[in-house]
């Protein structure tokens, strides 16, 4: 070979070498975007279904589908696809989906990577179901969590009609490592997020006897993992024939929080009982404390007292920094309470506080809640005070604890904060 066209020959050898490398680090930096999209995910179902689609891309896989397994490991109990077309979901549609026999159960007790170039030939193939899109190769791979299999990952059909490689194979078998980090991930963050909403519902009262008036109450946490918040509630009957309520809102959302709210409930408690009203007064008291005794953050919120009056009933109330009570009459109308809300406590303990009355009719409720029920970074406050009263009026009929319950299931806000609601109504006659 003359000199020069073995120069050339060699040239063009380099340059193909140059251009496996560069396709090899996109693949490469294409496999670490997705290992920490992986890592970001706080969902369990949005991780797995991420995890198929990334590993479709990684591949160039046509179909991709992930089984998870039973308790037993031995069969699968779910099954999430990928790549399917519309007119493919149709053919399949009343299909159950596959248990882990066949090829995939081959995958289930050998959890091997395996690739397969034929699968109606291999030997454990028992074939597709009616109206199953035409598939010929595969490539599967175990899911491991802590130490146990957690599931299979089935890749099928790549888009330039290859076989499926040993460089697929490993990137998969890295993604699906990175999977199983990111699932126990997810398994902490769920157990630590049960620990914390349980440690809040322990702090919460259960409600007394508050007769002749009813009361209901519920918490709901944020959505937020992990999530603890200083939202509380508390409706006691006090010994001079009145029937107390609070709702309140410490800021935070941490075990600071929640413990600052168990300590500013027990102290209102107390001062209640010891000092009775009006409500304004109370709440001075229960500022000096916490700012003489504590160090505690800011805290909203709102103290009333249902009265017996001469026509009915009277509710008295003062605020701290909190949004107004909403008062629901027996027909479905719907108002605020609006009236200056004086400053949050742990802000200054030299404000004058003001009270409050409005009289209350028969069969009246009156609602007490957190700002974690209206808010919503796409409305306005008054959007969201106008959404709930309108969902109020339209369920005032309900039994009280389900109307406080289906607020809080179809509450106005985005659920990012953790809501308190505490509602109490008065006779009918």
């Amino acid at each position: 070979m003359r000199p020069a066209l073995k120069l050339d020959a060699q040239l063009d050898d380099i340059a193909a070498k140059l251009r496996e490398l560069a396709v090899a680090k996109d693949r490469l930096q294409d496999l670490l975007d997705a290992v920490l999209a992986l890592s970001r995910e706080e969902d369990l179902p949005a991780l797995l279904h991420r995890f198929v689609t990334t590993a479709m891309g990684l591949t160039g896989a046509r179909y991709g589908a992930l089984g998870v397994l039973d308790e037993s490991g031995q069969e699968l109990k779910q099954f999430i696809t990928a790549g399917l077309s519309e007119p493919e979901l149709a053919d399949l549609a009343g299909t159950e989906f596959p248990r882990g026999h066949g090829v995939l159960g081959h995958l289930i007790r050998h959890p091997e990577p395996l690739r397969v170039q034929d699968i109606a030939a291999h030997p454990a193939s028992v074939g597709f179901p009616p109206g199953h899109p035409p598939m010929r190769t595969l490539l599967g791979v175990a899911i491991s969590v802590r130490g146990t299999i957690y599931g299979d990952l089935y890749l099928s059909e790549r888009h330039d009609g290859g076989a499926f490689d040993h460089d697929d194979e490993a990137i998969v078998i890295t993604l699906a490592g990175a999977a199983g980090i990111a699932i126990e991930n997810i398994r902490l963050l769920e157990a630590h997020r049960d620990s914390a909403e349980h440690f809040q519902r322990l702090l919460l009262p259960t409600l007394p006897d508050l007769s002749p008036f009813t009361g209901a109450a519920t918490y709901r946490p944020a959505t937020t993992p992990g999530h603890l918040g200083g939202d509380w509630y508390d409706a006691i009957w006090l010994p001079d024939n009145a029937c107390a309520a609070v709702i309140g809102d410490v800021v935070g959302h941490d075990l600071y929080a929640a413990a600052a709210m168990a300590q500013t409930r027990s102290m209102l408690r107390v001062l209640l009982f010891d000092h009775l009203t009006p409500p304004s007064a109370i709440l001075h008291r229960l500022d000096r404390a916490l700012n003489a005794i504590t160090d505690l953050p800011v805290t909203t919120a709102c103290l009333a007292r249902i009265e017996t009056a001469q026509a009915g009933w009277t509710l008295r109330w003062s605020t701290a920094g909190h949004l107004p009570p909403l008062l629901i009459t027996a027909d479905g109308t719907a108002r605020y309470l609006h009236a200056e809300p004086g400053l949050p406590l742990a802000v200054s303990t030299e404000q004058h506080r003001p009270d409050h009355s409005h009289p209350l009719p028969p069969g009246a409720t009156v609602l007490f809640y957190t700002d974690g029920l209206i808010e919503h970074p796409a409305h306005s406050i008054d959007d969201g005070l106008a959404r709930l009263a309108e969902l109020a009026g339209a369920h005032i009929g309900l039994p009280l604890q389900e109307f406080v319950d289906t607020l809080a299931d179809h509450h106005p806000s985005d659920g990012h904060d953790d809501m308190a609601i505490l509602a109490l109504r008065t006779p009918d006659a």
